[in-house]
């Protein structure tokens, strides 16, 4: 066999500046798109709004939902039954604990939506968060509002459930035994439509 000697030769490809320049500025480009987006992007079944206006213990209004950041719409809390205003004095008292959760008009909440994002009247459907709290488990938990499942969104069912067990374990709003509230949310709308 004979030995072979391979010669190993150097290449030198001539470096020209205007590859250099078009690699810096792809860079450039690309620095600059990942720097443009938002640090706190929210997932897809999540919008951050601005709450426009209390409107009772379990519906708000708000604005910046969608395309449309002027327009008002209107936002029923997932798994939470209110007292009417008219059920004195629940329903007034569910209304300010949830303005008083929020903090005022013009202030921000997230809005988690679950599987079914409208009811039949087309109010958007959701979870409300507020720095971190489920505002729908506290009106619960402070017995301001009964939880009621509503299918198909169940995602946070079981606090709901366990903020209301909580509630009437410990007398609050609608369930102290000295003045309870005598019929459900659903039962005095259906008495007085």
């Amino acid at each position: 066999m004979r030995n072979k000697q391979f010669k190993i030769t150097k290449v030198v490809m001539p470096v020209r500046l205007g590859d250099w320049v078009r690699k810096i500025a792809i860079l450039a480009c690309l620095l600059l798109l990942v720097s443009c987006q938002g640090k706190n992007q929210l997932p897809n079944n999540e919008a951050q709004v601005k709450v426009a206006r209390v409107v009772s213990g379990q519906s708000l209004e708000v604005l910046g939902m969608a395309e449309q950041p002027n327009l008002i719409s209107q936002v029923r809390l997932v798994g939470v039954d209110a007292p009417d205003l008219r059920q004195r004095p629940w329903g007034e008292a569910a209304k300010e604990q949830l303005e008083d959760l929020i903090g005022g008009a013009e202030q921000s909440v997230t809005l988690e939506f679950d599987l079914e994002a409208k009811d039949k009247i087309g109010r958007t459907l959701a979870y409300v968060w507020k720095n971190k709290v489920l505002l729908n488990e506290q009106l619960v938990k402070q017995g301001n509002a009964m939880f009621v499942g509503r299918s198909p969104n169940h995602k946070y069912d079981q606090r709901l459930e366990r903020a209301q067990q909580w509630a009437k374990l410990m007398g609050q709003g609608i369930w102290n035994p000295e003045k309870p509230m005598r019929l459900t949310p659903g039962e005095f709308r259906r008495q007085n439509l």
